[in-house]
């Protein structure tokens, strides 16, 4: 379970992770509005280019039709404005370019703006800067080029004389507005690009509000596409997720690390009282090795005393037999006390060249009462292998493997050491038996001090042996024989 101290640290990293998240996701929606805002800024900007291109194109209140629709071809030639359509006051197209705009007329106003999926409709009024009508918007109308006045071409006398006629009824026009206008100079004379949004002479006021109320521009609709605005609000969300990511990644860092840093702490704490601990604990072996050490010199004074008894001619029978008795028992308790004082101090290494075969037969040799008494066969099998070892541990390992062994198989059983090379520079010994092997549930329990599963056992032998195998970085295992019995391996020798 987590320290107070911990959950407030796990807290304040995630805090500051989600702060991130949070900071990440409002600067994302300001880059958003931030790009939707340039691309309404661009529409204005394409208003007011045709704005200049009406107010180019116009004359006396008038824009041909044909001109203008080229011109507005010309604007949606790119991938940045899909259409754009003209509108009059009551939402009618009297001119467009590009592709089809979807727009309900009823929605319009001043300022209008549609979201779609890959592109953006806006609707502005028209703003020619001069004659403006009372809603702000500006004359100009758009008209067929078939509803000018041209000059025609034709044969026959009637022809020229109709021609005739139209051009006087159109000067004769001109002139009254002059005189109407209180202007009775010679006509203007207008430079290249000069545009007047007037009534033409030729047309009634009442025709002329007619017609700017079919015809004249009022709304200027716009088809933007978004695809390069898309591609920069991806771009930004992309690295505010890796931002974020990242910031991930340094939060479990850091509570990592930080979760590190306390099981640190705490193993620190643990070794420190492991050190104490121990530290106890070699004491009391010292002083559990010395009361053994000085308990054998009684005991050896017991032993002497009873077999005196024992071999006495004027004893009785009875005594005698109970003096060996003593005898042998004291002899059992001075093994356990010398496997005691072995188990209690550590092991000095002394590493030189050993023969294992010649300490095995050595050892075998001293077993071998102990073999006859029960008809065992211990026989060696390997090569005449040099190792690095100290000799006399090794020899202590040996002994109590195979006197294991001795005690774990019945009359007539067979006891197998077995050396062989792993590699060139490595070997391991086995000792196999025919024995009962050891329980599944007592195969972990084995190695530790005081457990047997021997009536006559003390439960350090093999705990000694282990702890020579680790002082010379050995290994020792138990594994089952798949003939029956025990096999103990000793790995790790290193050969010479």
């Amino acid at each position: 379970m987590a320290k107070p101290r911990s959950k407030i640290t796990y807290i304040l990293i995630a805090a500051a992770w989600i702060t991130v998240c949070v900071w990440q996701f409002i600067e994302h929606g300001r880059v958003q509005d931030f790009a939707r805002v340039a691309l309404l800024n661009r529409a204005d900007d394409i208003s007011t280019t045709l704005s200049v291109v009406i107010r180019s194109q116009r004359r006396f209140g008038m824009v041909p039709q044909p001109r203008l629709e080229a011109a507005l071809v010309e604007l949606t030639d790119s991938s940045e404005l899909l259409g754009v359509a003209l509108l009059n006051a009551a939402g009618e197209i009297v001119a467009s370019a590009g592709a089809p705009i979807d727009f309900d007329p009823e929605s319009l106003a001043d300022r209008w703006d549609r979201w779609n999926k890959n592109s953006v409709t806006i609707a502005t009024l028209v703003a020619l800067g001069d004659d403006q009508q009372e809603d702000g918007a500006s004359t100009a109308i758009i008209r067929p080029e078939t509803d000018f006045p041209q000059r025609r071409r034709a044969s026959g006398n009637s022809d020229e004389v109709g021609d005739e006629q139209a051009r006087e009824q159109a000067r004769e026009a001109r002139r009254r507005h002059r005189e109407a206008s209180g202007d009775s100079n010679e006509p203007r004379r207008f430079g290249p690009g000069r545009s007047f949004s007037r009534r033409p002479p030729w047309m009634s006021e009442e025709d002329f509000a007619q017609l700017a109320e079919k015809r004249g521009v009022h709304y200027f609709v716009l088809d933007l596409s978004t695809s390069v605005l898309d591609i920069g609000i991806r771009r930004d969300r992309g690295l505010r997720l890796t931002s974020t990511a990242i910031a991930l990644i340094a939060a479990l860092g850091l509570a990592l690390a930080w979760r590190k840093s306390e099981q640190t702490a705490a193993l620190r704490s643990r070794l420190a009282r492991a050190k104490h601990t121990n530290l106890h604990l070699k004491e009391m072996n010292i002083a559990a090795a010395g009361l053994a050490h000085e308990t054998r010199n009684p005991l050896n004074i017991i032993r002497g005393l009873a077999q005196l008894v024992s071999k006495s001619d004027d004893a009785p029978q009875e005594i005698r037999d109970t003096s060996l008795e003593i005898a042998e028992e004291v002899d059992r308790v001075t093994a356990r006390l010398n496997q005691f004082i072995d188990y209690s101090k550590p092991p000095e290494v002394v590493p030189s060249p050993t023969r294992v075969k010649a300490v095995v037969e050595d050892v075998i040799r001293t077993l071998e009462s102990d073999c006859e008494e029960k008809g065992v066969e211990v026989t060696y099998r390997g090569p005449d292998l040099l190792i690095e070892s100290d000799q006399s541990l090794l020899r202590q390992v040996i002994f109590n493997l195979l006197l294991n062994a001795v005690h774990a198989v019945d009359s007539g059983g067979r006891i197998e050491a077995v050396l062989e090379r792993k590699s060139r520079d490595e070997a391991f010994l086995e000792i196999r038996d025919n024995g009962p092997g050891v329980p599944e549930d007592a195969v972990e329990e084995i190695f530790r001090p005081y457990f047997t599963t021997s009536e006559k056992g003390t439960g350090l032998g093999l705990t000694v042996v282990r702890q020579i195998a680790l002082a010379q970085q050995w290994e020792i295992e138990y594994t089952p024989s798949e003939e029956g019995g025990a096999v103990f391996r000793l790995s790790g020798l290193r050969a010479l």
